[in-house]
Protein backbone atom coordinates (compact mmCIF):
# COMPACT_ATOMS: atom_id res chain seq x y z
CA UNK A 1 0.00 0.00 0.00
CA UNK A 2 0.79 3.77 -0.83
CA UNK A 3 0.73 7.01 1.65
CA UNK A 4 -2.58 7.21 0.30
CA UNK A 5 -3.81 3.99 1.60
CA UNK A 6 -4.63 2.94 -1.92
CA UNK A 7 -2.37 -0.01 -3.90
CA UNK A 8 0.76 1.60 -5.93
CA UNK A 9 0.57 1.52 -9.13
CA UNK A 10 3.45 0.87 -11.60
CA UNK A 11 3.08 3.53 -14.28
CA UNK A 12 5.21 2.58 -17.35
CA UNK A 13 7.88 4.92 -18.59
CA UNK A 14 6.10 7.17 -21.49
CA UNK A 15 6.70 6.16 -24.75
CA UNK A 16 8.82 8.61 -27.52
CA UNK A 17 6.40 11.40 -28.86
CA UNK A 18 6.42 11.67 -32.87
CA UNK A 19 6.08 15.09 -32.61
CA UNK A 20 5.33 18.09 -30.77
CA UNK A 21 2.24 19.89 -29.96
CA UNK A 22 0.06 21.65 -29.16
CA UNK A 23 0.76 21.95 -25.67
CA UNK A 24 -1.94 21.34 -23.05
CA UNK A 25 -1.93 23.83 -20.23
CA UNK A 26 -1.78 22.97 -16.46
CA UNK A 27 -1.69 26.00 -13.81
CA UNK A 28 -0.36 24.96 -10.48
CA UNK A 29 -2.58 26.68 -7.73
CA UNK A 30 -3.18 27.22 -4.46
CA UNK A 31 -3.54 30.54 -2.55
CA UNK A 32 -1.65 29.14 0.25
CA UNK A 33 2.23 29.95 0.30
CA UNK A 34 4.96 27.77 1.03
CA UNK A 35 3.03 24.35 -0.24
CA UNK A 36 5.53 23.58 -3.14
CA UNK A 37 4.19 24.89 -5.81
CA UNK A 38 7.22 26.40 -7.07
CA UNK A 39 9.27 23.25 -6.31
CA UNK A 40 6.80 21.04 -8.04
CA UNK A 41 7.12 23.32 -11.28
CA UNK A 42 10.21 23.08 -11.56
CA UNK A 43 10.81 19.18 -10.57
CA UNK A 44 7.83 18.31 -12.61
CA UNK A 45 8.94 20.22 -15.32
CA UNK A 46 12.43 18.67 -16.06
CA UNK A 47 10.69 15.24 -15.47
CA UNK A 48 8.87 15.52 -18.46
CA UNK A 49 11.19 17.04 -20.02
CA UNK A 50 13.95 13.99 -18.95
CA UNK A 51 10.94 11.78 -20.78
CA UNK A 52 11.26 13.32 -24.35
CA UNK A 53 8.43 16.31 -23.79
CA UNK A 54 8.87 19.76 -24.99
CA UNK A 55 8.25 22.01 -21.82
CA UNK A 56 7.29 25.60 -21.47
CA UNK A 57 6.69 27.47 -17.51
CA UNK A 58 5.46 30.38 -17.05
CA UNK A 59 6.65 32.28 -14.19
CA UNK A 60 3.47 33.97 -13.05
CA UNK A 61 4.51 34.98 -9.54
CA UNK A 62 5.89 38.37 -8.82
CA UNK A 63 8.53 36.76 -6.52
CA UNK A 64 10.18 35.39 -9.33
CA UNK A 65 11.22 32.13 -7.60
CA UNK A 66 10.84 29.64 -10.50
CA UNK A 67 13.15 31.59 -12.74
CA UNK A 68 15.73 31.99 -9.52
CA UNK A 69 15.31 28.39 -9.10
CA UNK A 70 16.16 27.76 -12.68
CA UNK A 71 19.15 29.49 -12.46
CA UNK A 72 17.45 32.10 -15.10
CA UNK A 73 18.44 36.00 -14.80
CA UNK A 74 14.70 38.48 -14.37
CA UNK A 75 16.44 41.80 -15.13
CA UNK A 76 17.53 42.00 -18.43
CA UNK A 77 15.15 40.76 -21.46
CA UNK A 78 11.14 40.58 -21.57
CA UNK A 79 9.20 38.69 -18.82
CA UNK A 80 5.64 37.42 -18.97
CA UNK A 81 4.73 41.45 -17.49
CA UNK A 82 6.25 42.56 -21.03
CA UNK A 83 3.80 40.39 -23.02
CA UNK A 84 0.46 40.77 -20.37
CA UNK A 85 1.22 44.75 -20.85
CA UNK A 86 1.71 44.14 -24.78
CA UNK A 87 -0.27 40.72 -26.00
CA UNK A 88 0.76 41.58 -29.51
CA UNK A 89 4.24 41.75 -28.86
CA UNK A 90 5.54 38.33 -29.87
CA UNK A 91 5.97 35.83 -26.89
CA UNK A 92 8.73 33.85 -28.77
CA UNK A 93 11.35 37.06 -27.92
CA UNK A 94 10.34 36.32 -24.02
CA UNK A 95 11.12 32.70 -23.96
CA UNK A 96 13.82 31.72 -22.22
CA UNK A 97 16.10 28.43 -22.78
CA UNK A 98 17.06 26.72 -19.26
CA UNK A 99 20.11 24.42 -18.54
CA UNK A 100 17.52 21.63 -18.80
CA UNK A 101 17.39 20.42 -22.87
CA UNK A 102 13.55 20.51 -23.95
CA UNK A 103 12.79 23.09 -20.86
CA UNK A 104 12.02 26.73 -21.94
CA UNK A 105 10.88 29.79 -19.65
CA UNK A 106 8.99 33.06 -19.59
CA UNK A 107 10.38 34.61 -16.61
CA UNK A 108 9.27 36.50 -14.24
CA UNK A 109 10.38 39.66 -11.72
CA UNK A 110 8.72 41.90 -9.36
CA UNK A 111 7.32 43.96 -11.82
CA UNK A 112 4.53 41.72 -12.51
CA UNK A 113 2.92 43.11 -9.22
CA UNK A 114 1.93 46.11 -10.99
CA UNK A 115 0.31 43.80 -13.64
CA UNK A 116 -3.07 43.86 -11.70
CA UNK A 117 -3.22 47.52 -11.91
CA UNK A 118 -3.18 47.75 -15.20
CA UNK A 119 -5.28 44.98 -16.59
CA UNK A 120 -8.07 46.10 -14.17
CA UNK A 121 -9.57 48.01 -16.74
CA UNK A 122 -9.10 46.19 -19.80
CA UNK A 123 -11.50 44.26 -22.05
CA UNK A 124 -11.59 40.50 -21.30
CA UNK A 125 -8.81 41.39 -18.63
CA UNK A 126 -9.40 37.47 -17.61
CA UNK A 127 -7.98 35.93 -20.80
CA UNK A 128 -5.16 38.20 -21.40
CA UNK A 129 -2.73 35.38 -20.95
CA UNK A 130 -4.68 32.72 -22.95
CA UNK A 131 -4.09 35.22 -25.89
CA UNK A 132 -0.29 35.28 -25.44
CA UNK A 133 0.27 31.94 -24.93
CA UNK A 134 -1.88 30.84 -27.76
CA UNK A 135 0.88 32.26 -30.12
CA UNK A 136 3.40 29.73 -28.91
CA UNK A 137 1.48 26.37 -27.63
CA UNK A 138 2.39 24.97 -31.17
CA UNK A 139 5.80 24.39 -30.46
CA UNK A 140 5.69 22.54 -26.80
CA UNK A 141 3.85 19.77 -25.41
CA UNK A 142 3.44 21.12 -22.08
CA UNK A 143 3.09 24.27 -20.85
CA UNK A 144 3.22 24.81 -16.68
CA UNK A 145 2.01 27.73 -14.89
CA UNK A 146 3.50 28.86 -11.60
CA UNK A 147 0.38 30.98 -10.20
CA UNK A 148 1.13 33.17 -7.15
CA UNK A 149 -0.83 32.13 -3.50
CA UNK A 150 -3.35 34.14 -4.33
CA UNK A 151 -6.51 33.96 -5.88
CA UNK A 152 -6.69 37.36 -8.01
CA UNK A 153 -6.76 38.48 -11.27
CA UNK A 154 -3.05 36.60 -11.96
CA UNK A 155 -4.76 33.27 -11.66
CA UNK A 156 -7.82 33.65 -13.14
CA UNK A 157 -5.57 34.61 -16.07
CA UNK A 158 -3.89 31.79 -15.69
CA UNK A 159 -6.86 28.97 -14.57
CA UNK A 160 -8.75 30.65 -18.33
CA UNK A 161 -6.03 30.06 -19.83
CA UNK A 162 -5.52 26.57 -18.65
CA UNK A 163 -6.97 23.10 -19.82
CA UNK A 164 -6.23 21.71 -16.24
CA UNK A 165 -5.30 22.43 -12.89
CA UNK A 166 -2.77 20.77 -10.21
CA UNK A 167 -3.18 21.44 -6.67
CA UNK A 168 0.32 20.53 -4.13
CA UNK A 169 -1.46 20.69 -0.95
CA UNK A 170 1.58 20.51 2.16
CA UNK A 171 0.34 17.40 4.55
CA UNK A 172 -0.68 20.12 7.24
CA UNK A 173 -4.27 20.83 8.81
CA UNK A 174 -3.93 24.79 7.78
CA UNK A 175 -3.24 23.78 4.02
CA UNK A 176 -6.56 21.70 4.05
CA UNK A 177 -8.59 24.56 5.07
CA UNK A 178 -8.13 26.60 2.05
CA UNK A 179 -8.65 23.42 -0.22
CA UNK A 180 -12.36 24.23 -0.54
CA UNK A 181 -12.45 27.87 -1.11
CA UNK A 182 -9.60 27.31 -4.37
CA UNK A 183 -12.13 24.49 -5.76
CA UNK A 184 -14.71 26.73 -5.32
CA UNK A 185 -13.02 29.21 -7.61
CA UNK A 186 -11.83 26.83 -10.38
CA UNK A 187 -16.06 25.95 -10.55
CA UNK A 188 -16.52 29.63 -11.06
CA UNK A 189 -13.84 29.68 -13.57
CA UNK A 190 -15.34 26.73 -15.06
CA UNK A 191 -19.12 28.16 -15.04
CA UNK A 192 -17.98 31.77 -16.14
CA UNK A 193 -14.68 31.68 -18.16
CA UNK A 194 -13.81 28.50 -18.92
CA UNK A 195 -15.83 25.65 -19.62
CA UNK A 196 -13.21 22.94 -20.43
CA UNK A 197 -11.15 23.47 -17.50
CA UNK A 198 -10.23 20.54 -15.81
CA UNK A 199 -8.65 19.25 -12.00
CA UNK A 200 -5.95 17.51 -13.46
CA UNK A 201 -5.38 15.98 -9.40
CA UNK A 202 -4.09 17.18 -5.46
CA UNK A 203 -0.61 16.36 -5.21
CA UNK A 204 0.14 15.81 -1.29
CA UNK A 205 3.83 17.68 -0.22
CA UNK A 206 6.17 17.86 2.58
CA UNK A 207 4.50 14.77 3.75
CA UNK A 208 6.44 13.53 6.97
CA UNK A 209 5.29 9.58 7.27
CA UNK A 210 7.12 9.84 10.79
CA UNK A 211 4.27 12.10 11.96
CA UNK A 212 1.04 11.15 13.04
CA UNK A 213 -0.07 14.56 12.10
CA UNK A 214 1.13 14.06 8.30
CA UNK A 215 -0.58 10.99 8.03
CA UNK A 216 -3.74 12.33 9.13
CA UNK A 217 -3.99 14.95 6.96
CA UNK A 218 -3.31 12.67 3.69
CA UNK A 219 -5.57 10.32 5.05
CA UNK A 220 -8.07 13.46 5.38
CA UNK A 221 -7.72 14.89 1.85
CA UNK A 222 -8.25 11.37 0.29
CA UNK A 223 -10.90 10.88 2.25
CA UNK A 224 -12.51 13.96 0.46
CA UNK A 225 -11.33 14.12 -2.40
CA UNK A 226 -11.04 10.45 -3.38
CA UNK A 227 -9.29 9.44 -6.75
CA UNK A 228 -8.37 13.35 -7.51
CA UNK A 229 -6.07 12.91 -5.22
CA UNK A 230 -2.67 11.50 -6.98
CA UNK A 231 -1.31 8.24 -5.74
CA UNK A 232 2.94 9.92 -5.65
CA UNK A 233 3.20 12.20 -2.32
CA UNK A 234 6.33 14.25 -2.51
CA UNK A 235 8.05 13.75 1.00
CA UNK A 236 9.72 16.61 2.98
CA UNK A 237 13.57 16.97 2.30
CA UNK A 238 16.53 19.62 2.91
CA UNK A 239 17.49 18.28 -0.97
CA UNK A 240 14.66 21.13 -2.35
CA UNK A 241 16.25 24.44 -1.06
CA UNK A 242 19.83 23.19 -1.84
CA UNK A 243 18.87 22.22 -5.02
CA UNK A 244 17.09 25.87 -5.37
CA UNK A 245 20.31 28.09 -4.23
CA UNK A 246 22.28 26.18 -7.13
CA UNK A 247 19.29 27.10 -9.48
CA UNK A 248 18.57 23.24 -11.05
CA UNK A 249 15.66 20.96 -10.58
CA UNK A 250 16.58 18.35 -7.86
CA UNK A 251 16.03 16.01 -10.81
CA UNK A 252 19.37 17.48 -11.93
CA UNK A 253 21.13 17.89 -8.56
CA UNK A 254 20.77 15.06 -6.74
CA UNK A 255 19.16 12.68 -9.42
CA UNK A 256 18.76 9.48 -7.44
CA UNK A 257 17.65 10.91 -3.92
CA UNK A 258 13.96 9.77 -3.56
CA UNK A 259 12.58 13.27 -3.69
CA UNK A 260 14.04 13.16 -7.55
CA UNK A 261 12.40 9.48 -8.37
CA UNK A 262 9.24 10.77 -6.81
CA UNK A 263 8.93 13.59 -9.40
CA UNK A 264 9.51 11.71 -11.85
CA UNK A 265 6.77 9.00 -10.97
CA UNK A 266 4.63 11.97 -10.80
CA UNK A 267 5.17 12.71 -14.79
CA UNK A 268 4.71 9.26 -15.31
CA UNK A 269 1.53 9.44 -13.34
CA UNK A 270 0.61 12.44 -15.09
CA UNK A 271 1.21 10.67 -18.65
CA UNK A 272 -0.78 7.87 -17.63
CA UNK A 273 -3.81 9.92 -16.31
CA UNK A 274 -3.72 11.64 -19.84
CA UNK A 275 -3.38 15.07 -17.85
CA UNK A 276 -0.16 15.33 -20.06
CA UNK A 277 0.82 14.59 -23.41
Amino acid sequence: MGPTGRPLSDFPTPAPLSGHGPARIVSLCNQKGGVGKTTTTISLAASLAEYGRRVLVIDFDPQGALSAGLGIGTHEGLTIYDLLLNPKRPAAEAIQETRIPGLDIIPANIDLSAAEVHLVNEVAREQILARVLRQVTSDYDVVLIDCQPSLGLLTVNALTASHGVLIPLECEFFALRGVALLIETIEKVRDRLNPAIELDGILATMFDSRTLHSREVLERVVEAFGDDVLETVIGRTVKFPDASVAGTPITSFAPEHPAAKAYRQLARELVARGAVA
